[in-house]
């Protein structure tokens, strides 16, 4: 869909249930602090769902400010909390809902909560997504640009290596097996191109649950206050991640999370394993047959973690921006704009209503692979 014409849709539908037609004649600035974590022109995006809302509501201003990565994000709103000048709203990870609770910097959802509208609209997001933005009995973060990890692969590369295309691996061993054939090495031994590459910068407790969730266990309990690094389960999943190295079909040492995709691209790794969020990235960059997979499984059949950015509201933020906030959140997060969002991203779309919508629908029987992180939610 043109920007434009996206826009325009967007202002046209801002009257869905719980979005007020008016707010007060001054406009209520809120503050969105907002992480740029993938490639992909996101903060277009953005500003759109931010220009047509303020459109659509004349009384309040949306500004988004781009901070940087998931971990300056939180370190600049936390900082701006402490100094008495927080964000309205800004999007972090599900994971540091916990520490935002610690340092009573958010403000639980459920008080925003006043209709039958708000109440179905709270209901309607999967439950995958809700089990790391609750706790207590109560809802902190509301899921927006949320993800599961996925494996990338070159369809070309596994041709050449005599794999079957339309057979990603589905276990660790046929994975190992995978990565063994497709690994390349130049005449002096140097290796050309790595079977599969995992990175372990930016998110690596992310990264290492993409190999102990189908490993069938957690990382961490329900309330966060313990964690299970000593395991056995565990170490077999980190030992097996090791290994890969140890054996040359995986790059030794230190991976780096923001060039994962540049070296798909380059053919310089035949299998990567990344966020879903990276999806309309490797869409747009890759120049060879790609496809999508869900993780191989091991002691389970498959299971990824769930990641990604909630949004969260500051509770020192004065009551008429906590409101124009959550107004905002309610309304970018209604179905046909997390389904665009969906597609422009390449997050998965936050609510099963969203995969319902015309377009979302439309755009996974034309590109299948969008719908490979939703399919597997069900054993996130």
């Amino acid at each position: 869909m043109h920007r434009k014409t996206f826009l325009k849709t967007l202002c046209a539908g801002a009257a869905l249930a719980g979005a007020p037609a008016t707010f007060a004649q001054t406009p209520v600035e809120v503050p969105f602090y907002y992480p740029v974590a993938v490639g992909g022109p996101i903060t277009k995006v953005i500003d759109g769902f931010a220009e047509a809302f303020n459109a659509a509501h004349p009384g309040v201003k949306v500004t988004p400010i781009y901070a940087g990565t998931y971990q300056e994000t939180l370190v600049k709103a936390l900082t701006a909390d402490k100094s008495g000048k927080p964000p309205a709203t800004s999007v972090l990870l599900s994971t540091d809902m916990f520490t935002l609770i610690d340092e009573d910097a958010i403000v639980p959802i459920d008080g925003f909560i006043k209709t039958d509208a708000d109440r179905a609209w709270l209901k309607g997001f999967y439950p995958a997504f809700m089990a790391n933005s609750q706790t207590g009995g109560k809802t902190w973060g509301v899921p927006f640009q949320r993800s599961t990890v996925v494996m990338y692969y070159n369809k070309d590369a596994f041709r050449e290596a005599g794999l079957d295309p339309n057979k990603p691996p589905a276990t660790w061993k046929e994975l190992k097996a995978a990565a063994q054939k497709l690994t390349k090495k130049d005449a002096s031994g140097n290796v050309t191109q790595y079977g599969i590459q995992i990175p372990s910068t930016g998110f690596p407790y992310w990264l290492l649950q993409t190999l102990t969730t189908p490993n069938d266990v957690l990382l961490a309990n329900e309330a966060g206050t313990q964690v299970t690094f000593d395991q056995p389960q565990v170490i077999e999943a980190l030992q097996f991640w090791v290994d890969l190295g140890k054996e040359g079909v995986h790059p030794k040492g230190v991976v780096e999370w923001g060039t994962t995709p540049k070296d798909f691209f380059e053919k310089k790794a035949a299998i990567i394993v990344t966020t879903t969020g990276n999806l309309t990235n490797v869409k747009n960059n890759a120049k060879f047959d790609f496809g999508v997979a869900p993780i191989a499984g091991n002691r389970r059949k498959g299971g990824s973690p769930t990641g990604g950015g909630n949004f969260y509201i500051f509770k020192k933020a004065p009551k008429a921006q906590q409101e124009a906030a959550f107004r905002f959140i309610e309304w970018v997060t209604q179905p046909e704009r997390a389904a665009q969002w969906s597609i422009d991203s390449g997050y998965v779309a936050v609510s099963p209503a969203a995969y319902d919508t015309p377009a979302l629908k439309k755009y996974g029987q034309e590109f299948p692979p969008a719908l490979v992180a939703r399919d597997q939610l069900k054993v996130a």
